[in-house]
């Protein structure tokens, strides 16, 4: 029989630097162990993924869902020719219709009554004239309203026994007689607010790179607004104010979006530019009214969308495109108070940065 090696043989510690091989009995579970403990942290990863993931998609409908549920006349004005009697009279049927869906004033003939459209006091209003109801409308101020107010001139000529007269005061061009471009302009402001921040902070970082960015964020606004006004006005026919103007109020829009995009992520990083992202995209978006006009949501939801950028520029947009302006100066004022918070936001997050690298840099020179 062959002698049995000392212990201190190396032939008979293991290769890892113990004394011997794995010794009778030891129990090999303990690498599966721990192998099941690591596919249990990886389901666990999965499951909260797929319930965060659902969650968020949840709130996208929930989000773009409600206005749309919840959509329909909401305190829209509109007018009547005559008497006093005669809008009362109208204010009550329509409440019987829709409580609080209209706002009936009285005017003392027809050209009253479209003048008050084009100033956008009312978004349309009816006129009996002998055996004819004239329903005045707006379909550029909203095309929602304009088919409601057509809907109720009907069945109010039929009350009567008179016939109906359609008379739209301020359509959409011909060549998109349903405002299509409009409504396709929403999606493109808001990336067009995201792509130049992002660009800005990567190719033009730090305090050298402060007014660089500034410079380009304003430039692009620039760029950007005179492009798109040319593509919705002479390509698509869409609107048919005055070029400039309009290129103009897209500009400030863009500026609106742009810069507190970049001041956010100036302070915040990539997580400030996200939250930034989703707040304009899922609730601006929905609550722009730019397809409906604001009337059209609900009272509350139709004041943030209005005090948002994308609510914003699109009543900017169909103020300049259709009425010359008339009701541009609450819009203005919102995307001018947007662009200061914005250029504010960059301006503070420059500042901390330059203070952050003045108390490092004091901190490294020796005592």
């Amino acid at each position: 029989m062959a002698d049995k090696p000392p212990e201190n043989d190396p032939r008979s510690q293991h290769a890892d630097g113990g004394a011997s091989a794995v010794p009778p009995g030891q129990d090999h579970s303990a690498p599966q162990g721990e192998e099941g403990g690591g596919s249990k942290g990886a389901a666990k990863k999965l499951l909260a993924v797929v319930a965060v993931l659902a969650g968020v998609l949840s709130a996208m409908l929930v989000v773009f869902g409600l206005p749309a549920v919840n959509g329909g006349p909401h305190h829209v004005p509109v007018g009547v020719v005559g008497p006093q009697a005669a809008a009362d009279g109208l204010s009550k049927q329509l409440d019987q219709r829709r409580p609080d869906g209209w706002e009936v004033t009285s005017y003392p003939d027809a050209d009253a009554l479209a003048e008050a459209i084009h100033d956008r006091d009312v978004m349309g209003g009816f006129a009996v004239g002998g055996e004819t109801l004239t329903v005045y409308t707006a379909s550029a101020a909203g095309n929602p309203s304009a088919a409601a107010i057509n809907g109720i001139g009907d069945a109010l000529a039929e009350q009567q026994g008179v016939e109906t007269s359609p008379k739209n005061v301020v359509p959409f061009p011909e060549d998109d007689p349903n405002g299509a471009g409009l409504t396709a302009a929403a999606l493109p402001m808001i990336i067009g607010g995201v792509l130049p921040a992002v660009a800005m902070v990567r190719l033009f970082p730090g305090h050298g790179g402060l007014r660089l960015r500034l410079s380009g964020a304003v430039l692009f606004a620039l760029a950007a607004g005179f492009a798109l006004a040319a593509i919705v006005q002479f390509g698509f026919g869409s609107v048919d104010g005055t070029y400039w103007t309009t290129a103009l109020g897209l500009s400030l829009g863009m500026a609106a979006l742009t810069l507190p995009f970049l001041g956010l992520e100036s302070l915040f990083g990539f997580a400030g530019l996200g939250a930034g992202i989703v707040v304009m995209m899922f609730v601006g978006n929905s609550l722009s009214g730019l397809a409906t006009g604001a009337h059209w949501l609900p009272d509350g939801w139709a004041t943030l969308g209005q005090l948002m950028p994308p609510g914003a520029s699109g009543s900017l947009l169909r103020a300049n495109g259709f009425f010359d302006g008339t009701g541009a100066g609450g819009p203005v004022a919102v995307l001018a108070a947007w662009a200061v918070v914005g250029l504010l936001l960059i301006l503070f997050a420059d500042r901390r940065r330059s203070r952050r690298v003045t108390k490092e840099e004091d901190q490294a020179v020796p005592a």
